[in-house]
């Protein structure tokens, strides 16, 4: 039995192929957890196009990669998915709920759905765009939280599962500002202090609860970033990569893999008695 063997997981924002969500799911299914998948699967208008989401069809093919990379392996888990929008309540209640029929309990919540991709100087941000990126970054993180945790409380006292854990996916972005990315560094500096009150608070029930701060790692949504920095710098992507590795001690671009193996030890009894942390992956760009 892997490291996650039994363990139910379920990860926002995991529908877009190579993404830190697929990462994510494919490691604790290796290691023995049932994982559902979610994530918005529409467009939601011009602020939240099809090619910055994680549709239904995308999702569909993100589930199928993975089991295709398991079948035969002994003692892996399974996939599943579901559509839900994280600003909306209703569906956070409803993710948690469907997850817990599908396999029998809850007991890891990686919120990872997130915005990335608006990116301009303060004053050039409308009001709908600061809305959205702190709405899908921080309420849904809020949302998603709570329910789940709810569920998890729920177990124990039912002596269904002793802990639970809760991974929030930050950002380099949690730590540090960078200009063109007020409504992201906010979003993601809040986020490490939802993380912090909701280790107190849940603590006594034995949900740790901890952040992971990845730097830049070229996903779908990384490669957006990166055409938005050459464009802000008047740079190519290469000359972005580049400029990024530079500034990394360890001298490479992070991987999805890198935050996934993060999750995977935050998710495990060996990680029982860390909680409240923001863990940075940053190859030591970050060190505080």
């Amino acid at each position: 039995m892997g490291r996650l063997g039994g363990k139910v997981a379920l990860i926002t924002g995991a529908g877009r192929r190579k993404g830190l969500g697929e990462a994510i799911a494919r490691r604790f299914a290796e290691e023995g957890a049932h994982v559902m998948l979610s994530d918005v699967g529409k467009p939601g208008g011009a602020l939240l196009p099809a090619e910055n989401i994680g549709t239904s069809e995308e999702m569909e093919i993100v589930a199928s990669d993975i089991r295709s990379s398991l079948e035969g392996r002994e003692g892996a888990g399974d996939i599943a998915t579901l559509v839900c929008d994280v600003l909306r309540e209703d569906d956070a209640r409803r993710a948690v709920a469907t997850t817990v029929e599908r396999f029998g309990r809850l007991d890891i919540l990686v919120n990872n759905a997130g915005i990335g991709f608006i990116a301009k100087p303060l004053l050039e941000l409308s009001l709908e765009e600061w809305d959205l990126v702190l709405g899908v970054n921080l309420r849904g993180a809020f949302l998603m939280t709570k329910h789940a945790a709810a569920q998890m409380i729920a177990q124990r006292n039912a002596g269904v599962s002793k802990a639970g854990r809760i991974i929030n996916i930050a950002s380099r972005g949690a730590k540090s500002g960078a200009a063109n990315y007020g409504a992201y560094a906010s979003s993601k500096h809040g986020m490490i202090g939802l993380t912090r009150v909701s280790a107190v608070e849940l603590g006594p029930h034995e949900i740790t609860v901890n952040a992971v701060c990845p730097n830049h790692v070229t996903t779908a949504l990384g490669a957006t970033q990166n055409a938005i920095r050459g464009r802000l710098d008047g740079a190519d992507e290469d000359r972005v990569l580049e400029q990024r590795k530079a500034r990394i001690p360890l001298g490479r671009i992070g991987l999805a893999s890198d935050t996934a193996n993060a999750c995977l030890f935050l998710a495990s009894d060996e990680a029982s008695f860390i909680t409240g942390e923001g863990m940075n992956v940053s190859g030591g760009e970050e060190m505080h």
